[in-house]
């Protein structure tokens, strides 16, 4: 069967549509991927740009610290640079990403396998595979972290094994170093609930296999590419699962030399086989908790084809410190995933929603539950405990926060667990938590523990002290015709009510914003008493 039909986007169309919303940025001047590439696009990270401003790199010019010029362009930050990149890849808004998941979860298509495919318009193998500017050196692979990275890496991955017994093949986002034109390093998480191609590995050895076949897919389609990040269980194929997301079969082709299926419209594809005698050392990298991962020994892979598109566009992500491309793609998965456990499978009253905290935590480690006011101390007790345990490696710090505080301010979050939490009451420590993902070493038996603190309101609260949403509006309008800097406000930017607040404040407060202050005083007066003590509190409804 012929692949003439295509009812998703590949690599290419979803450019086009990121070009269309002016998300995507091309940049025609040389670039050196070894030393420029992924600093010039972290700058839109660390540089207080706002998510909404961050845009798809399409680097079309590229090249080495040695002067050498590539044929292929590199596009960095295509799949998650920001939620709205992610939701167009998903082809809905991101309030239903969620839904989406849902159905492709519960509704998986099986794919469809076919003969002529466009990531075989171009194969290499052989001779042809070896010797410097061949092979894997032909590919514009970036260094991620110039200044602590050892080798160009390749992030952007979908890896694809299958498990020697049941036949299901699994599809992750590994890491793979490259060592030679005709061999690289792949680095799977050994960690318990780690990877699935990890598992496969395993089980080559146990059999006795000296090698287990490998694919390393670049540039998959949007609705593939998301597969490799998602946690999804361990026998259930990824295709079948971005069958459910794209509503029909997705295109797949034998590989040329290993027993694996792969994307048929995907960009590029690495064929060959893991050593499971043998590890070589690998790394340092900048990894995306935040700190460089240590030299460590990984599997070697040997590489026996490279087959690609004629117009191949080689995809990078930007990982390391949060906030980051990596970084967005877990959030925007794994938000809703958190918020559905607690809701429908524990049953918990007043969940609203689950953020993971980006910046500079990796994402990983700090869960914030966002639950309305007057929510039972019980249902925010079982809201942390389930969200600090749903998976293993998030949540070691979960804080139960009420709506008014914005997840993502930082500022508002230790407001909040300064004045609405009593460390005595409201925080928990629980023990046996494992080191999950981190800068420690994954493969050691130390363990961790769990915080969890309520900073819920416990009660109604005075208002927040800042002018109300009516007088920061028109101070506003005053700041831009002045024309003074650019703002960007940050919640709270303005007062608002916390329910310890009475109508006879609100018309105390009016007429002092209208200059009737007097008549204020004319009112206190009448309500002068003698023989109390100051600081007594008064309330003028008696």
């Amino acid at each position: 069967m012929s692949d003439s039909s295509r009812p998703y986007p590949d690599l290419h169309a979803h450019l086009e549509a990121l070009k269309a919303e002016g998300l995507l940025l091309t940049i025609d001047e040389p670039i050196d991927k070894d030393a420029e590439l992924h600093a010039l696009v972290r700058w839109q990270f660390v540089g207080g740009i706002e998510e909404a401003q961050r845009k798809a790199f399409l680097f079309t010019n590229v090249v080495n610290a040695h002067g050498r010029k590539y044929a292929m362009p590199v596009v960095v930050g295509a799949i998650a640079a920001n939620r709205a990149i992610y939701s167009i890849g998903m082809g809905v808004p991101v309030e239903k990403i969620q839904t989406k998941w849902d159905h492709a979860l519960a509704h998986p298509v099986k794919p469809t396998l076919v003969t002529n495919a466009a990531c075989h318009e171009v194969v290499i193998e052989g001779e042809a595979l070896k010797g410097e500017g061949h092979g894997l050196d032909m590919l514009p692979i970036p260094v991620s972290t110039p200044g602590f990275d050892s080798a160009p890496t390749l992030t952007a991955t979908n890896v694809v094994t299958r498990d020697p017994e049941t036949g299901v093949q699994n599809m992750g986002t590994y890491r793979a170093a490259l060592k030679a034109p005709d061999r690289l390093v792949v680095r799977m998480a050994t960690r318990v609930g780690g990877a699935g191609g990890y598992q496969h590995y395993l089980k080559h050895q146990k059999r006795g296999d000296k090698t287990m076949p490998c694919a390393i897919v670049l540039g998959c389609p949007p609705y593939v590419a998301f597969m490799g990040p998602q946690k999804l269980p361990i026998d259930m194929d990824e295709f079948d699962v971005a069958g459910g997301l794209a509503g029909a079969p997705i295109n797949v082709v034998k590989a040329k030399t290993v027993d694996l299926l792969v994307p048929a419209e995907a960009e590029i594809v690495i064929e060959g086989f893991i050593d499971t005698e043998y590890v070589e050392p690998e790394a340092p990298f900048g990894e995306s908790h935040g700190h460089v991962a240590l030299e460590e020994y990984n599997m070697p892979m040997r590489i026996t084809a490279i087959t690609h598109r004629k117009d191949a566009v080689i995809p990078s992500y930007i990982s390391q410190v949060a906030p980051s491309e990596s970084s967005v793609i877990k959030r925007v998965a794994y938000e809703p995933l958190f918020t559905s456990h607690l809701r429908s499978t524990l049953g918990i009253r007043g969940v609203k929603r689950v953020s993971l905290h980006e910046p500079l935590t990796g994402l990983l480690r700090v869960t914030l539950i966002t639950v309305e006011k007057g929510t039972p101390r019980t249902e925010i007790w079982r809201a942390l405990e389930g969200a600090a345990f749903f998976k293993g490696d998030c949540g070691k710090i979960c804080v139960a926060i009420n709506d008014d505080i914005d997840p993502d301010n930082a500022d508002a979050l230790l407001w909040a667990m300064a004045y609405r939490m009593n460390p005595v009451e409201d925080v928990r420590t629980l023990p046996h938590r494992g080191q999950g993902h981190g800068p420690k070493r994954e493969s050691d038996d130390e363990e961790d523990s769990t915080l969890l603190m309520d900073a819920t309101m416990k009660g109604d609260m005075p208002p927040l002290a800042l002018p109300t949403q009516e007088y920061m509006e028109r101070a506003k309008k005053i700041w831009e015709r002045l024309k003074l800097p650019a703002l960007r406000p940050q919640a709270p930017w303005y007062g608002y009510s916390l329910g310890d607040w009475l109508p006879q404040w609100d018309a105390a407060a009016k007429r002092a914003a209208t200059g009737d202050y007097l008549e204020n005083g004319r009112i206190s007066e009448k309500q002068q008493q003698k023989g109390l003590k100051p600081e007594t509190k008064f309330r003028p409804d008696g």
